[in-house]
């Protein structure tokens, strides 16, 4: 199976960087290398810029229901594509192809969700003091966004940014992950044929560094958003904040999920075993804490341990493969770390712990028991297939566990009482939280996080609201 080399995407032409720089792609189920992609400097940034200005003015004058048409066409081109798109992804980020699948078709959900939105961008008459007065208050576009994102979902984390961007009337240029280059692209090509003007969708590669330094003060960008750690999200802001641009941020988590003694044991092992190893855990969603009441705990560890050793791990092109590898090396060590950390301060190791074969980065699915609140692991971001479980007595304890951490992405939890899931709602402090069910995002609703995990939304009409500036006109009839 091929994997194609990625060039950039600049004024509606796929080109090579323009000094000739490349980086190397790698496969996370061999570890070898498997193609290249474009490695953008400040000389593609300009032109990339000039052009993402020219699409705005493009863009922004075409009549909605046309954007709208346009984006559906790009949805239709991303579902004929599809099996071609999962199959590239797989080689490039090592999830489960039915993974791969899902995130590819979802992408077509997500911008007609949007490009029908873009139809319900509204302004409002407000009555006036004086009759002789029309007072108007309108939504137009903020202008060009700047876009980065990470590599666990390569398609999913830009067309959230993209749809939304597009659907408000915005032009984006999108700096995608180096590590998980061709589906993305794969993703603004679909955007191309459908026929977005020049300049409208931009594409580069480079030094995630050098791009956000030079891109996030640029007088051409109006907007900034942002997927990925805490730290870089925060330096990213203050930047961001220094020139007075407006800001998405989705950083990272540390979800807790919360199993109460009257929880339906069955299904929350069900959800929570399988949720926790979706892509490897790489997922800034993925439940990572299980706070479980002390009179089920041992069960529902015993049977989370026994998922976990049940569990295909493979090839993401292999049949039957359920979890794939992480996505580099850097991941193997830092799993590695964090067990021996928790290990050594008294957590018991229920299955895995261990990386599996030389080749590749696969580690193995692994439960934790008894984890100390002093562990790493229950206190910062694990991003891997590690699931640590402690217990709780009473609710109100568990609710302030989940609380104790700055971050507040997303959490879940498991009753059968109505008196503990409204209390859950009221004290979890997180952006997103589901009840008794996995998560279950979709472009319909709000997605973003508190504290330390960031502000803003990447779904529902809420996403589109933060590309659009709000204007007050008002007219004297004289």
């Amino acid at each position: 199976m091929t994997y194609p080399n990625t060039q950039l995407f600049i004024a509606g032409q796929w080109q090579d960087a323009a000094e000739g720089k490349t980086l190397a792609v790698f496969n996370p189920a061999t570890g070898k290398e498997i193609g290249r992609v474009a490695h953008a400097t400040k000389v593609d940034l300009d032109r990339a810029l000039d052009a993402a200005q020219k699409g705005f003015e493009a863009w922004r004058d075409m009549p909605a229901a046309e954007r709208a048409k346009t984006m559906r066409r790009a949805a239709a081109l991303m579902r004929e594509r599809a099996e071609a798109i999962a199959a590239i992804m797989v080689q490039e980020q090592g999830k489960p192809l039915a993974e791969a699948k899902v995130e590819t078709m979802a992408s077509a959900d997500i911008i007609e969700w949007f490009a029908d939105e873009s139809l319900r961008v509204y302004g409002r008459i407000v009555p006036s003091r004086n009759l002789k007065a029309t007072q108007m208050v309108l939504k137009d576009p903020v202008g060009p966004v700047a876009a980065f994102t990470p590599w666990n979902f390569p398609i999913n984390q830009v067309v959230r940014k993209l749809a939304a961007a597009l659907g408000a009337g915005c032009s984006i240029l999108v700096k995608a992950p180096e590590e998980t280059p061709a589906s993305p692209a794969e993703l603004i090509r679909a955007f191309a044929d459908a026929g977005v003007p020049a300049g409208t969708v931009g594409l580069v590669y480079g030094d995630p560094a050098e791009i956000s330094n030079y891109l996030i003060p640029h007088p051409i960008i109006r907007k900034v958003t942002f997927t990925g750690s805490t730290p870089v999200g925060k330096q990213l802001a203050a930047l961001a904040g220094k020139h007075m641009k407006r800001v998405t941020m989705e950083l990272g988590g540390h979800a807790p999920v919360i199993v109460a003694e009257d929880a339906d044991l069955e299904l929350a092992i069900k959800i929570g075993s399988g949720a926790k190893f979706r892509n490897a855990g790489q997922v800034c969603i993925s439940p990572t804490r299980y706070l479980v009441h002390e009179s089920i705990r041992a069960d529902f560890a015993a049977a989370f341990a026994k998922y976990a050793q049940g569990l295909k791990v493979g090839d993401g092109l292999t049949a039957g493969t359920q979890m794939g590898p992480l996505a580099n090396p850097r991941r193997i060590t830092a799993m590695a770390d964090l067990l021996a950390d928790a290990v050594q301060q008294g957590a018991k190791v229920l299955t895995g712990g261990e990386r599996i074969g030389n080749e590749g980065n696969f580690f193995q699915p692994t439960v934790l028991n008894d984890v100390p609140l002093s562990a790493r692991i229950v206190n910062e971001e694990p991003f891997g297939p590690v699931a640590a479980i402690r217990g709780f007595e009473k609710i109100e304890d568990a609710i302030a566990e989940a609380n104790r951490l700055p971050f507040g992405l997303a959490g879940y939890a498991f009753t059968s009482s109505l008196k503990n899931a409204h209390l859950l709602a009221q004290r979890l402090e997180v952006g997103m939280l589901w009840i008794n069910q996995a998560a279950a995002p979709a472009a319909e609703l709000p997605f973003g996080g508190l504290k330390d995990s960031g502000y803003g939304s990447e779904g529902g009409p809420e996403a589109i609201e933060a590309h659009l500036n709000t204007r007050l006109v008002s007219i004297m009839n004289v």
